[in-house]
């Protein structure tokens, strides 16, 4: 049986990896390079009952777990780690003269501003409110690190790693049969084709009935932090001057760098993945948040500036299944903020959907792309075999 999956992400990777280790014949096709977008650029923290009282709770319980399983197994390093999570808020800056509605307010403002931090790496003015997660239910890898850690494991099995842009599939005759791909303008055949391009999938919309896929962009700045930093993952409730709520969210790598985000939100999405990028502004905005949060967080530490997109549906559950109505077509993607949690069940239940029939190690019902219309018609005819 031959496979092709299209995109060198971590739900690409670790798809590969769980059909290679199956000794079906794999082949990767990625644009720029593996885990060049969010799977390289993302905070890269795990959560084993976060997602409790939603279908995706299975998902991530069985993902937490291969998570664990796979850092054991592997001879391989990615900065697998158990951490602990808090969340709290970061004062605001103090208030000028004429602002807020009176003394009571600056005085409070102030008060605030000069609490003492219940963690010693923290800066005065930022408070701890609750305990989120302990060793027992978070943890964190290098995304990056993991993703192509994953891959080299696919290809130690057989997988092989193809640099090109998809540019269609290729159908038998009229028949909704998928018996392959385009790759700049040469033809790949396979039994099966995934796709799991990130946001980029929204392009598969094109050549197959595929529900929409947005991407929402994330913001952030990498300090080299050494072991200033402990084991604390941070989500943090911000409020600036000009009145705008944020969160940042802080995740401490076992590598020695912290990942920081905040500002989220709606961008258009490049046509290629290499040029994602930053808004200068809003890195300045960040930096300046960092700093009131921890000495450790100064100018001269930034090792990246950087942003991604991450992929999301209309419904904000992810699509892992069967294209409906295609034979030999499947997608993996719009794993939103969750994606590097849930990658190793998805690729596991995957490879059993592809090889087996159906899926045994998690149910996939909820996440079955026939529960959203497609995105629209598709644009463009495909390539007959």
């Amino acid at each position: 049986m031959r496979v092709l999956i299209c995109g060198g992400g971590v739900i690409g990777a670790c798809t590969a990896y769980f059909l290679a280790r199956r000794g079906v014949d794999v082949t990767v096709v990625e644009r720029t390079e593996v885990a060049c977008a969010a799977s390289g650029k993302a905070g890269g923290f795990l959560a084993l009952d976060w997602c409790a009282g939603s279908p995706l709770d299975s998902l991530a319980r069985r993902s937490f777990a291969l998570h664990a399983q796979l850092a054991s197994e592997l001879d391989d390093e990615w900065s697998y780690r158990r951490m602990n999570a808090y969340s709290g808020f970061i004062a605001p800056p103090p208030l000028h003269c004429g602002e807020g509605s009176g003394r009571g307010q600056a005085r409070d403002r102030d008060a605030r501003r000069h609490a003492p931090a219940a963690l010693d790496w923290l800066s005065d003015g930022t408070v701890i409110s609750h305990r989120l997660g302990t060793p027992d239910t978070t943890a964190s890898v290098h995304p990056r690190k993991f993703t192509t850690a994953m891959m080299r494991a696919a290809q130690k099995h057989g997988a092989q790693v193809r640099l090109g842009q998809v540019t269609g599939v290729v159908r038998r005759g009229t028949e909704p049969v998928v018996t392959g791909i385009e790759v700049e303008g040469s033809v790949i055949e396979a039994d099966a084709t995934v796709i799991a391009m990130g946001p980029w999938s929204r392009l598969a919309a094109e050549w197959l009935p595929l529900p929409d896929v947005l991407g929402q962009q994330s913001p952030s700045l990498v300090y080299d932090t050494g072991s200033d930093v402990p084991a604390d993952a941070l989500f943090l409730e911000y409020r600036d001057a000009s009145g705008d709520e944020v969160t940042v969210e802080v995740f401490p790598r076992a590598d020695g760098s912290t990942h920081v985000c905040a500002f989220s939100g709606a961008a258009p999405l490049p046509p290629d993945p290499a040029d994602v990028a930053p808004h200068p502004d809003v890195i300045e905005r960040l930096r300046s948040i960092c700093e009131r949060l921890s000495p450790a967080f100064s100018q001269d530490r930034i090792i990246a500036k950087q942003a991604c997109f991450r992929p999301i549906t209309r419904d904000f559950m992810p699509l892992i299944g069967r294209v409906p109505r295609i034979e030999g077509a499947y997608v993996a993607t719009g794993h939103n903020v969750w994606g590097i949690l849930n990658a190793p069940a998805t690729g596991e239940a995957m490879s059993e959907l592809i090889v087996d029939g159906k899926a045994r190690s998690v149910d996939l019902t909820p996440f079955d792309p026939i529960r959203l219309p497609p995105s629209g018609p598709t644009l463009r005819q495909p390539r007959d075999a």
